[in-house]
C-alpha cells in the first residue's frame, strides 16, 4: 500500500484558521453525516466479501472498490483536519483529490487461512501491537499538529519533517485498517515510511 499527501511550499492562514474555528460546521457535520450511511454499509460490505473470499478465494471487484473508496474518503478528510493540505475535501467514495493519492493492491486472489486468521486471532497479532505503537503515535501527532498550528499561522509554511511524521502516522492507520479490513493480506509494517512495493494497481483519491 501507498499513500502520499502533498507538502505544499505554502499554505493559507485563512483556510488554516477557518478549519480551526469553523471546521466542525462546514466540514465534520457534513462528512460526517454522509460518512455515518456509508459506514453501515461497510459493515454489510465487509461481511459479504468475508463469505466471498472464505468460499471463492476472490474479493469482488465492486466490494473491493467500495471499500477502497472509503478508506480514501478517511485519507482525504484526515488530510485537511491535520492542515496537511489546503482545500475542501471530497465527499463521498467516488470523490477526486489532487492533494492525496492511496494505492492498494488489488489481489487476484485472497489467503482463507489469513482471512481466518484475522477474524480469529487478528485482535491478537493487528490491533494490539499495532495499537500500542499507534496510541503513543497520536499522542505525539497532537503534540506536533499543535506546534504546526503556530508555524503555519506565522510563517505559512508546514516544516517538511513534520508533515512527513503526520503523514506516517495516517499511512500506519490505514495501512492497519486495510489489512484488517481484508483489502490486502500484506501485514502492516511497523514503520512510518513508504514502502517500495512496485506492483501496484493504481487508484488515485
Amino acid at each position: 500500500m501507498r499513500l502520499t499527501i502533498r507538502h505544499a511550499e505554502t499554505y493559507s492562514r485563512g483556510q488554516l484558521l477557518l478549519r480551526t474555528f469553523l471546521g466542525i460546521f462546514y466540514i465534520i457535520l457534513p462528512h460526517f453525516f454522509f460518512f455515518f450511511f456509508v459506514a453501515i454499509g461497510v459493515l454489510f460490505v465487509n461481511f459479504i466479501a468475508f463469505w466471498a473470499i472464505l468460499f471463492t478465494g476472490k474479493y469482488p471487484v465492486g466490494m473491493w472498490n467500495f471499500m477502497f473508496g472509503f478508506f480514501a474518503w478517511q485519507v482525504r478528510l484526515n488530510a485537511r483536519l491535520n492542515n496537511l493540505s489546503d482545500g475542501y475535501p471530497a465527499i463521498g467514495i467516488s470523490g477526486q483529490d489532487t492533494e492525496t493519492q492511496l494505492e492498494i493492491v488489488r489481489q487476484d486472489s485472497y489467503s482463507r487461512g489469513l482471512l481466518l486468521a484475522r477474524l480469529f486471532f487478528g485482535f491478537i497479532y493487528v490491533l494490539i501491537p499495532h495499537g500500542f505503537c499507534l496510541l503513543f503515535l497520536m499522542i505525539a501527532a497532537a503534540f506536533v499538529r499543535f506546534l504546526a498550528f503556530w508555524i503555519v499561522l506565522f510563517t505559512g509554511k508546514y516544516p517538511k519533517g513534520m508533515h512527513d511524521f503526520m503523514v506516517g502516522v495516517i499511512r500506519w492507520n490505514t495501512k492497519v485498517g486495510a489489512y484488517f479490513y481484508n483489502l490486502t493480506d500484506e501485514y502492516p509494517p511497523f514503520s512510518l515510511s513508504e514502502t517500495n512495493d512496485s506492483d501496484f494497481s493504481h487508484k488515485k483519491i
